[in-house]
């Protein structure tokens, strides 16, 4: 081979090894970099009532163990947790309490995750319809749906014509702030069984014709809330598979919501410290991170 041309070829060659060690050695550093992570949310993203509680914002009872934490220390995100009990999709775009800022103003353009549970509170739709039905039901010594039989569709008539706008505007404000970020909108795992349990009526007092009319209303919620999430392009983390048999009326150890009466935690008819764990790997799975 002419001098010329071996000294183009061992050129082109250095040129290759020179490129191909640039790519090498940028991929792990742009895997290794850590997400900026900003979690959104209600008491189920909050974990009220585990402990340890986080000291830094005891009014919003939030929880070092809640899912965005476990998340977090799985992936080495860089987590910023501004995640509320008793949160509204309203409190997204504004203070919850006086001196807190709204939610949505920890996203911002560097934002590479958000996840969120929001929803719930809106129109009182857990806190109303719990109460109410608990209530109905140790009235009727949990015969019949007395729930039902007042209230009716008027739960999911208020999550269709208030819930789901709001769940619109309060994505959309999200998604504003962080257009190229990776939103996660997680579901609400299972509060009660499809079916009464005469067991449980101890620690949930639900009639029984109430327990089904519960469960209907939830899996309402979790509808909308998942069309509002693909419509803002968002990923939804859907709970009504893996959560089933993991309700409030299981044991300690197997359920992942605590009951209304004589749970573990001080906020009842809220996630546990597994059912945080199991939001986050179920949350890990879909967006396949870890």
């Amino acid at each position: 081979m002419p001098k010329s041309a071996l000294r183009r070829v061992m050129a082109a060659t250095s040129a290759l090894a020179g490129a191909l060690a640039l790519g090498l050695t940028a991929v792990p550093a742009s895997a290794t970099t850590p997400l900026n992570y900003a979690a959104l949310g209600d008491s189920y993203s909050a974990g009220s009532g585990i402990l340890p509680v986080d000291a830094s914002n005891l009014i919003c009872l939030r929880s070092t163990a809640d899912y965005p934490h476990v998340l977090a220390a799985r992936t080495g995100a860089r987590l910023t947790d501004v995640t509320c009990g008793a949160a509204q999709t309203k409190d997204f775009t504004e203070s919850q309490y006086p001196g807190l800022a709204p939610q949505a103003d920890a996203v911002t353009a560097d934002t590479d995750l958000v996840t969120l549970t929001i929803g719930g509170n809106d129109n009182g739709t857990f806190v109303n319809a719990m109460l109410a039905c608990g209530t109905a039901g140790l009235l009727s010594g949990g015969k019949g749906s007395p729930c039902k039989d007042t209230y009716g569709t008027s739960f999911d008539d208020a999550i269709d014509a208030k819930t789901y706008p709001a769940l619109k505007t309060a994505l959309r404000a999200v998604r504003a702030k962080a257009p190229d970020a990776r939103v996660a909108v997680l579901g609400y795992p299972w509060i009660t069984p499809a079916e009464a349990d005469p067991s449980c009526f101890v620690s949930m007092p639900i009639a029984s014709g109430d327990v089904p009319y519960l469960h209907a209303l939830q899996a309402h919620l979790n509808a909308v809330v998942q069309r509002a999430a693909t419509e803002s392009g968002a990923a939804y983390v859907d709970f009504s598979q893996v959560s089933q048999g993991h309700d409030a009326c299981q044991a300690a150890g197997t359920r992942w919501i605590e009951p209304l009466l004589f749970g573990r935690n001080i906020v009842p008819v809220h996630p546990n410290a597994l059912g945080e764990q199991r939001m986050a790997e179920r949350t890990m799975s879909v967006l396949g991170l870890g």
